[in-house]
């Protein structure tokens, strides 16, 4: 397997990054529904205009895989989002690694706290954060809510 490589987002990722989100929302779904997905149309307005991290991995010069991290208000809270590799890369440790740079970058900024969001059908993606150390602390209206407490 060709090394991959993490990087944060740049805008000449746009498209490929947006494509490679809505497809796998596609794939679970069954459909796209792009209205339903704005914050993707414009990453570096809706992520990194903001003092968020977008980071894309790369492998052999192409995209293959997108994770972001949401610093809240609160100084303390960050959201793990948009965390995506594509579909006949999936089960090579991709998504792993793109959620281990985030978090590393949760624990200097002084973000001792990490939540995600996830559908309760996507166990995949369940028990990747599971083996990462997330803990389910909800579940409503379909979805599962898990967090990371980091040690100081």
């Amino acid at each position: 397997m060709p090394t991959l490589t993490l990087r944060p987002f740049t805008p000449a990722d746009q498209a490929v990054a947006r494509a490679l989100i809505l497809a796998g929302l596609g794939e679970r779904f069954g459909f796209i529904d792009e209205t339903r997905n704005p914050d993707v149309d414009d990453i570096a307005a809706q992520y990194l205009a903001g003092g968020h991290l977008f980071l894309v991995a790369e492998m052999a010069g192409e995209v293959v895989g997108a994770g972001a991290l949401l610093f809240e208000a609160d100084g303390a809270t960050c959201q793990l989002v948009r965390v995506s590799t594509r579909r006949d890369l999936r089960g090579q440790g991709i998504a792993r690694q793109i959620v281990a740079a985030l978090l590393a970058e949760a624990r200097p900024r002084g973000r001792p706290r990490i939540w995600v969001e996830t559908n309760e059908e996507w166990h995949d993606a369940i028990a990747l954060y599971q083996r990462m150390g997330f803990t389910e602390y909800a579940r409503r209206d379909g979805l599962v809510f898990l967090e990371l407490r980091l040690a100081a």
